[in-house]
């Protein structure tokens, strides 16, 4: 096992020496890119799991009851837990309170998926900016040497082939999460403003 990671190792650090002075700022961008991802993930997938009935949901709220974050960790608790911490008695007020609530909440769902969509987009770019200064060094090794030098054109064709390829490597499955991410915090969006919906009528 750690021979094969030691393997892995060098093939890796191969790869990005290959690749020239446009991979680090690609690794970064993936790195962060998917920082970004998992952090949104679990956190919709911690909204998504033992939700609150909406009957339970006014139950507390009733009661001024916050939710056992044992039982419940949903979007809906959520936003019990927030309105209750907010509320202020008054039958008027606390429907402002509410709605703002289920709007900062909302509001709050959709962070950092821009900035995922942004990392995705700018991974293929940088992957061009390497196809271009691979090729200029093809070619000024070319203005020097002519054709007859293959291994030093093959170090400009091969930087920009792998940035080009790993730009793509990131920005596919970048652009697909965040989609993925956007539809799941449009669901959560969905149900938190129902919720706030039926709770306002029984304010």
């Amino acid at each position: 096992m750690a021979e094969f990671l030691q393997v892995l190792y060098h093939q890796t650090m191969d790869y990005l020496q290959a690749g020239g002075a446009v991979m680090p700022p690609l690794v970064m961008v993936s790195l962060v890119m998917w920082l970004l991802i998992f952090k949104r993930a679990f956190f919709f997938r911690r909204l998504s799991r033992r939700n609150m009935p909406f009957r339970t949901a006014r139950e507390h709220v009733q009661q001024g009851r916050l939710p056992d974050r044992r039982r419940y960790s949903g979007a809906i608790a959520l936003l019990v837990t927030h309105f209750l911490q907010a509320r202020s008695g008054e039958r008027v007020l606390d429907r402002f309170i509410l709605e703002e609530t289920v709007q900062r909440i909302n509001r709050s769902l959709t962070d950092h998926l821009q900035v995922i969509g942004v990392l995705a987009a700018v991974a293929p770019l940088l992957g061009l900016l390497g196809t271009v200064t691979g090729m200029i060094a093809t070619f000024d090794i070319m203005s020097v040497f002519g054709t007859g030098n293959a291994k030093a054109m093959a170090g400009g064709i091969s930087e920009a082939l792998i940035t080009t390829q790993t730009g793509l490597l990131v920005a596919i499955p970048g652009l697909y999460m965040k989609g993925s991410l956007d539809r799941r915090a449009r669901n959560l969006q969905q149900r938190i403003t129902a919720a706030g919906l039926f709770l306002r009528r029984h304010l």
